[in-house]
């Protein structure tokens, strides 16, 4: 097995939530010789400085300086969230026999049913209390084991199931955590889990954000080990392809440019949160690059990026769903993804480039565009052009069963992403 993907595998089973995919992603940067930046703090920056900023927990922002400020900035985008359910507050149901379920609400648009008898567990980040109420401390959290399931109702009692089966999402999905001998015995159940997995006391946490996820390891298969099997790969894989390209580009300091990833959160429910790509962060970011706003404008003037956020691959079960001319193939390279009605940054020039960069990483690149009679969603690119003029393309790696609890990418394209990213910071 190839050492990124690998590396792709471990990245993904380390980080079940957006919280731990940004504190993977910032130990890659340290390892790389990046160092934090505090957004409230004095920036002294010199040419060929390595930096990240890291905003909420859960979206970071890294940067290699350019020896010219006003050069322009080399920026891929991608983010840190995935849809599933986050547990609500108060999440103990004790049901009759002291079964005890957790109240969930749905993150995103996940696909529902493929969330039924998986070995779940939780992961997340814990507020506890600190020096002063405007100073909580964070604490990240991972019980790893396996420790609920969302069980199915059985065929004898839907015999349609098979037919179509309409889901209530505060009905059907709620996780069975387990059983209590009382009532009271559920009260505060899932606080005093997280404090005993902390080794805190329950009156020290103040609150937490708290996801579930699947349990069953990222792997392999295929006849050549050809695909990439695991949850979260949108958009996992793009944000390990940003860090591998940038931590890996060149450290000669002859890069006039500055290089940028900007891994965002909150993409799934809209991206507007501070942390998200519609908030001013990114913005505020480079106006510290620059220095002045003159400089500022001159750059972005000169400045491409990449917003990476996977596509869908042909399936082939469903070619019918795919536009007729243009069909994705996994393994044949990345994706440009295009839509007549400015969903996508993507336009014909911007898309030219990225070939080109293709062509100079010697990879494939190939073309996504709906099913006119089905509508797609957005992503990061033309959200960000609403806070900064950026000239850039739209792309992704293909793959299948995008939003399922467990997801399809090919090994191929993401080393060759992985190749053209690394092609486009170095030029």
């Amino acid at each position: 097995m190839n050492s990124l993907t690998s590396d792709l595998l471990q990245f993904l089973n380390e980080s079940p939530c957006n919280f731990l995919a940004v504190s993977n992603l910032t130990e890659r940067l340290d390892r790389a010789g990046f160092t934090p930046l505090d957004m409230s703090g004095q920036w002294n920056l010199r040419p060929g400085d390595r930096h990240y900023v890291v905003k909420n927990s859960s979206a970071v922002f890294a940067f290699i300086v350019g020896t010219d400020p006003a050069a322009g900035f080399k920026i891929i985008s991608a983010h840190s969230d995935s849809p599933g359910f986050r547990i609500k507050p108060n999440a103990e149901i004790v049901n009759e026999g002291g079964v005890v379920t957790l109240n969930t609400e749905v993150y995103g648009g996940p696909i529902l049913y493929t969330w039924f008898d998986r070995p779940l567990s939780i992961s997340g980040r814990v507020i506890l209390r600190g020096d002063s109420p405007l100073r909580p401390v964070t604490r990240m959290i991972n019980f790893y084991r396996p420790l609920l399931t969302i069980p199915h109702l059985a065929i004898h009692y839907n015999r349609s199931v098979n037919d179509g089966n309409p889901l209530s999402k505060q009905r059907d999905m709620l996780p069975v955590l387990g059983r209590v001998a009382s009532k009271e015995e559920g009260k505060g159940l899932l606080t005093r889990m997280v404090a005993d997995e902390l080794g805190v006391s329950p009156e020290e946490i103040l609150d937490f954000d708290l996801t579930l996820y699947d349990t069953t390891p990222a792997c392999l298969f295929g006849l050549n080990e050809e695909f990439i099997s695991s949850g979260r790969i949108d958009d996992l894989e793009m944000a390990h392809a940003a860090v591998s390209a940038l931590t890996a580009s060149s450290t000669n300091g002859e890069n006039t440019m500055t290089r940028v990833m900007a891994i965002f959160d909150n993409e799934e429910t809209g991206s507007g949160t501070k942390q998200g790509a519609a908030s001013p962060i990114l913005s505020a970011i480079l106006r510290r690059i620059c220095g002045d706003y003159e400089t500022y404008s001159r750059a972005v003037a000169s400045s491409f990026m990449i917003s990476a956020d996977n596509g869908h691959a042909l399936h082939p079960n469903y070619p019918s769903k795919q536009d007729p001319t243009n069909h994705p193939v996994p393994g044949d390279g990345p994706v440009v993804k295009i839509n007549a009605n400015c969903k996508y940054m993507t336009d014909a020039r911007s898309a030219a480039i990225f070939r080109s960069i293709c062509d100079n990483a010697g990879v494939g690149c190939q073309v996504f565009v709906n099913h006119s009679d089905t509508p797609g969603g957005s992503t990061l690119g033309n959200i960000l052009t609403s806070q900064i003029e950026l000239d850039g393309v739209d792309m992704g790696a293909p793959q299948w069963a995008m939003h399922s609890c467990r997801e399809t990418a090919s090994v191929a394209d993401h080393l060759s992403i992985i190749s053209a990213f690394t092609t486009f910071y170095d030029l």
